[in-house]
């Protein structure tokens, strides 16, 4: 069974089993009481039910690490659980490789878009990737055509089990229960996202809808992302904001806000492409998208304000930031009257490039932004 003893006793003493049928079935000569797989979809409310009661829940691995545990501790308290961990499918995986654990990307894909591998595809990164099921490790190879072709792509499967294997590219006959060890290398031309914000502009697909590169790095310097905090970037366009935003740490959420339907499909195909699937989008105007969304942490309003700003201070967390461009006169003349009544700092940034005059090179002058930083009192 590969259970330690501390495990088979309590197993053998609970009134009830909970676990996928797999994992019942292996336990099956250890349950004497009620044993009760997972439903479809997986809800763990059935547990929740019978506290107080003698309930196992069976998990492969560490059941703390992408797994069941930490949904479960999430509603209710610890005190109420013992955890018995083991070795996870991320430590084993190192262990057959002879990884070490402290330099390596780990991933859950389990259930997920397999996009959020992108902003980890940086030349000699080593990545485990848990998949869904026997077709992830192609899928995985499939997205790695572009750039990445050559990256060294081990499928490790049924880890710890008696049917283990080990492969090198992708065989036959893949196990359902399998993890992808990446060594990444990356083609001349390949789209790596770098650690800093302010992506190349033409990483987005846009139609000049856009806050363009310099401007985008110091807004999100503005904007200043912490730990779990959640933006509404109004009026998206393209989503560069909010993509950028979300690409900053794995716990940072967005909502992007955008009338055009055509933008907000390009805005969805942005937020895919690199690697933020679960940006949200709400295709809608604001100010009226905006009832009923769930209270920001941050604000970014990119275009003309209007209505909607005052609706967005009004929704922002005590505590929480506002950042608003202005192009216009009019649009400025809204902000400096914002700040004239709350506060708050002023900036005007200007950029110029260099560009063909002639024959020879000039300064071509891109359009002012002023920007105005409010922080809400606490």
């Amino acid at each position: 069974m590969g259970l330690p003893p501390l495990s088979r006793g309590l197993v053998a003493g609970a009134e009830i089993v909970f676990g996928g049928r797999r994992h019942l079935e292996l336990a099956a000569p250890l349950i004497r009481g009620e044993a009760r797989p997972w439903p479809s979809p997986f809800d763990v409310s059935g547990v929740l039910a019978e506290r107080g009661r003698r309930v196992v829940v069976l998990a492969s691995g560490d059941p703390m690490w992408h797994g069941v545990g930490a949904t479960l501790l999430r509603r209710m308290p610890p005190a109420e659980a013992l955890v018995v961990p083991a070795p996870s499918a991320f430590s084993l995986a190192a262990a057959r490789l002879g990884w070490p654990m402290e330099g390596v990307v780990t991933l859950s894909l389990h259930g997920r878009p397999i996009e959020l591998l992108r902003p980890h595809l940086h030349p000699g990164a080593r990545i485990l990737a848990l998949t869904s099921d026997a077709l992830g490790p192609a899928a995985i190879a499939e997205l790695l055509r572009d750039g990445f072709a050559d990256t060294r792509l081990t499928v490790l499967e049924a880890l710890g089990g008696k049917h283990e294997r080990i492969r090198e590219g992708i065989g036959p006959n893949i196990a359902p229960l399998n993890l992808v060890a990446l060594e990444v290398v990356a083609s001349p031309g390949a789209r790596i996202l770098p650690r800093a914000p302010g992506l190349p502009d033409h990483f987005f697909e846009h139609d000049g809808q856009l806050t363009k590169r310099e401007i985008r790095a110091v807004t999100l310097s503005a904007l200043a992302p912490r730990r779990g905090a959640l933006l509404w970037d109004i009026g998206a366009g393209a989503g560069s904001i909010g993509i950028e935003w979300m690409l900053a740490d794995p716990s940072l959420r967005a909502i992007a806000i955008e009338a055009r339907a055509d933008r907000a499909a390009r805005l969805r195909r942005n937020a895919l492409a690199l690697g933020v699937p679960g940006l949200s989008v709400v295709e809608d105007e604001a100010p009226a998208a905006l009832a009923g969304l769930e209270p920001p942490d941050a604000v970014f309003l990119g275009g003309g304000a209007g209505d909607a700003l005052d609706a967005a201070l009004a929704a922002l967390k005590p505590g929480g930031r506002c950042v608003a461009n202005a192009v216009t006169l009019e649009t400025e003349a809204l902000l400096l009257a914002r700040r004239a009544t709350l506060g708050g700092e002023m900036l005007r940034l200007a950029v110029s490039r260099a560009e063909p005059v002639g024959g020879l090179t000039g300064w071509r002058a891109a359009m002012p932004v002023t920007q105005w930083i409010w922080d809400k009192p606490a």
